[in-house]
């Protein structure tokens, strides 16, 4: 199937006349006179009334931002956002001495969960410092990778208070 260009003039069953504003890997844009703009699949059926050539890489601005927001999180020291979960906003986390003659601390518990996040963070940027260093051999990577690693699993005691299990601290797995 050869992919129609921007430009492209077709005549859908449904919508009627209209443009191909858009072509992404898997739809086309279209904006149509009478019902505006809409998605189609690629292998949807419709008359084309006039092919443009496929002059465009077939990826789509959102395929673009979501890349170049992937390279920048592996590459910077930019974070993601990360959630506290529901039942922890607005909490506080208390500390309650062994000395029963003493006060206990608090501290709201979002502080709390920002600063575990900044450690993740910081433990990553490190990650890939290590990774990409020229003046380690690869057995100095592995060794530090592995205190890393181990690093991750003595702060998987927090994955409570994270919203999504994707952006919880994994330690070593067992084999």
């Amino acid at each position: 199937m050869k992919l129609l260009g921007i430009g492209s003039r077709i005549n859908h069953t449904t919508y009627g006349k209209g443009v191909v504003t858009n072509v992404t890997s898997k739809h086309y844009w279209v904006t149509f006179i009478d019902h505006g703009l809409e998605t189609l699949e690629l292998d949807e059926e419709f008359d084309v009334i006039e092919a443009a050539e496929d002059e465009v890489d077939t990826v789509s601005f959102y395929e673009v931002e979501k890349s170049l927001r992937d390279l920048l999180k592996k590459w910077s020291d930019v974070s993601e956002v990360v959630t506290i979960g529901d039942k922890w906003k607005g909490g506080k986390l208390i500390m309650q001495p062994g000395d029963e003659n003493l006060k206990a601390s608090e501290l709201p518990i979002d502080k709390f969960f920002h600063k575990i996040t900044m450690v993740r963070d910081r433990l990553r940027v490190m990650e890939q410092k290590i990774n990409s260093s020229k003046n380690l051999d690869e057995q100095e990577k592995i060794d530090l990778q592995q205190y890393i690693t181990r690093s991750y699993g003595s702060l998987t005691s927090f994955n409570v208070l994270f919203k999504l299990k994707s952006q919880q601290f994994i330690g070593q797995r067992s084999k």
